[in-house]
């Protein structure tokens, strides 16, 4: 299979005075595999929706592989599409419902037959060639579709939200299992998913959207680690809300660290701002002359989490990768910042920087 890529050039899309795309840039190199992360609305079914020819653009051009299709109908534009909801016929085996798409394209029967073996193979179920949905789990049934996807071998593989309907073990197998075939295939993919662990583990690049624009696109830990905006920043992972004052060599004076400032910098240099610091970018310590008390402490598994309250009644979440040493409910701490980095949001609105 050839790996093809995608441009998007200023995708715009309208309906009525609603704005779902609002002159959308993005390319997707040759055998690359893009997430298009963000809340529902944001726009991101929508871009999948005119890649596929499902709809069209009211501005904008769609090519792959070098060619404009943005005019050329859906049938006709060599996508492999697995949608949400599995969409499986349900009086077809899966073997039958995987050479659905070849007996449109007139394959012949042992072609057909050939082809649909090879690719249940490829997504385990070979063995259940036979079955029907009904006698198959959500996990299964999405294999299939996954599977009814690529017998066609498309040009370029779309994934619209495709494990939402899974509960989180089932989800986070079959995400695997989804980019250990795109890479063995080398097709060039899109994955649309508003579930932040998924677009992260599973994407080359992630594109953060918001209100029809793409705020950011980077590799999975540009996004997570160096987010753009103070959107992308909450919505990739969890955030606090900080004072901190801009010092005179450009860093940020955040609770007891001096940091590199992201984000906007047209302040001067003493002036109280808003800053973003991830959980486990804080620490805190026990000191009975603190600034803060342990409110809660909560084991999740691979990290400890703690939520802490400042003296000034905000409340601040720090996350800690053992639970050995940490201060328990009740106990005064200082909190610091340990990281390298943090994002000025804007002004601090009332905040007020917590003594380190």
């Amino acid at each position: 299979m050839s790996a093809v890529a995608v441009h998007l050039d200023g995708l715009t899309r309208r309906f009525g005075e609603l704005i779902a795309l609002d002159e959308l840039d993005l390319d997707v190199a040759p055998g690359e595999l893009v997430a298009l992360l963000g809340p529902s609305g944001c726009g991101k079914t929508t871009a999948l929706r005119l890649l596929a020819g499902f709809d069209y653009p009211d501005g904008g051009r769609v090519k792959v592989g070098g060619v404009d299709i943005t005019d050329v109908p859906a049938s006709k534009r060599d996508m492999g599409m697995v949608f949400q909801a599995y969409s499986l016929f349900p009086n077809m085996d899966a073997r039958t419902n995987v050479e659905f798409g070849l007996r449109m394209r007139k394959q012949p029967s042992p072609e057909r037959r050939a082809r649909a073996e090879q690719v249940l193979g490829l997504v385990g179920l070979s063995a259940h060639a036979g079955h029907y949905p009904h006698q198959l789990s959500g996990g299964q049934q999405q294999r299939v579709a996954l599977a009814r996807a690529l017998a066609i071998e498309p040009s370029v593989l779309l994934l619209d939200e495709p494990l939402s309907a899974l509960d989180a073990r089932v989800r986070a197998q079959l995400r695997g299992e989804i980019r250990s075939v795109q890479q063995r295939l080398g097709i060039t993919t899109l994955f649309v998913t508003h579930d932040q662990a998924e677009a992260l583990s599973i994407a080359d690049r992630v594109g953060v959207m918001h209100e029809g624009k793409l705020e950011q696109i980077g590799t999975p830990e540009e996004v997570y680690e160096r987010p753009a905006t103070p959107f992308v920043a909450e919505f990739v992972g969890t955030m606090n809300r900080v004072a901190g004052r801009l010092a005179a060599d450009g860093r940020l004076e955040v609770l007891g660290a001096s940091l590199k400032a992201s984000g906007p910098q047209s302040r001067a240099a003493g002036e109280l701002v808003e800053v973003l610091v991830r959980p486990e970018a804080l620490e805190a310590v026990a000191d009975p002359n603190g600034h803060a008390t342990v409110a809660e402490r909560t084991f999740l598994g691979s990290f400890t989490r703690m939520r802490v309250t400042l003296d000034d009644g905000s409340e601040l979440l720090i996350d800690a990768a053992s639970r050995r040493g940490l201060p328990e409910p009740g106990v005064r701490v200082s909190v610091r910042a340990t990281g390298e980095d943090a994002l000025v949001s804007g002004s601090a609105h009332g905040l007020t920087p917590a003594a380190p």
